[in-house]
């Protein structure tokens, strides 16, 4: 058992903030696209 400790402080955790960051990231990401291609719609209503 007390070798998988270290494993899972240096490997294990920060694939895991990693991939949660990711995560975060591309729904903003998402958000900031869909807002992008409405922006010609919104220029041209005016």
């Amino acid at each position: 058992m007390e070798p998988f400790i270290p494993l899972i402080s240096e490997v294990v955790f920060p694939i895991t903030v990693t991939l949660f960051l990711l995560y975060r990231i591309k729904s903003k990401l998402d958000s900031v696209v869909q807002l992008i291609q409405s922006l010609p719609e919104r220029l041209s209503g005016k």
